[in-house]
């Protein structure tokens, strides 16, 4: 569920509430209403999320570059989607790693040097949350094209995959030829 649907859901949940509630609110204008409401929603949404991180799950951005996965590959971010509960990912100086599953999971691995192109993609729900999907295009077979969903703080996500991507061209000496 994206999360324009998840605060639909919860803003509709909250005009039911009020709605039973019976307590008149027709002295308050409809725009601040409605602005109480998409207030109320996003502090839900966020509460959720901050409540999931508790629980163990790995943070929505852990920048992490102490952390190594052996002598050479450094963790440079690791996060999940926002509200999400079977989903992570890890960029490390040599590859993007997503892991899907609670019980059994699923690894799909792409290599730095393959990636051909990085974009970002962000609706207005979105950008109020400071959230958004980086898209990323590459020349693996498997895996052509993949986003990372609902990613917190995506410019600075987007930033950390483009500069580990250059570095790891750089090291491996790998050039990119586009054709005109």
């Amino acid at each position: 569920m994206s999360v324009t649907q998840s605060k639909a859901r919860i803003q509709a949940s909250i005009w039911e509430s009020i709605a039973q509630s019976g307590v008149s609110v027709t002295a308050i204008p409809q725009d601040q209403m409605k602005a109480l409401v998409d207030a109320i929603a996003d502090g839900m949404l966020i509460a959720v999320d901050e409540a999931l991180n508790e629980a163990g799950l790995p943070a929505r951005q852990a920048i992490a570059s102490e952390l190594s996965v052996d002598s050479e590959e450094e963790v440079l971010w690791e996060g999940r989607p926002f509200l999400s509960l079977v989903t992570s990912y890890r960029i490390t100086s040599e590859r993007v790693r997503i892991v899907r599953g609670l019980l059994g999971k699923d690894r799909d691995d792409i290599e730095l040097v393959r990636i051909q192109d990085l974009d970002i993609e962000q609706g207005i729900a979105e950008r109020a949350l400071n959230l958004g999907d980086i898209v990323i295009r590459s020349a693996d077979p498997s895996l052509p094209e993949v986003a990372l969903r609902n990613v917190s703080n995506p410019m600075d996500v987007h930033e950390i995959l483009r500069r580990a991507m250059l570095n790891a061209r750089k090291r491996f000496r790998y050039s990119v030829q586009e054709e005109m």
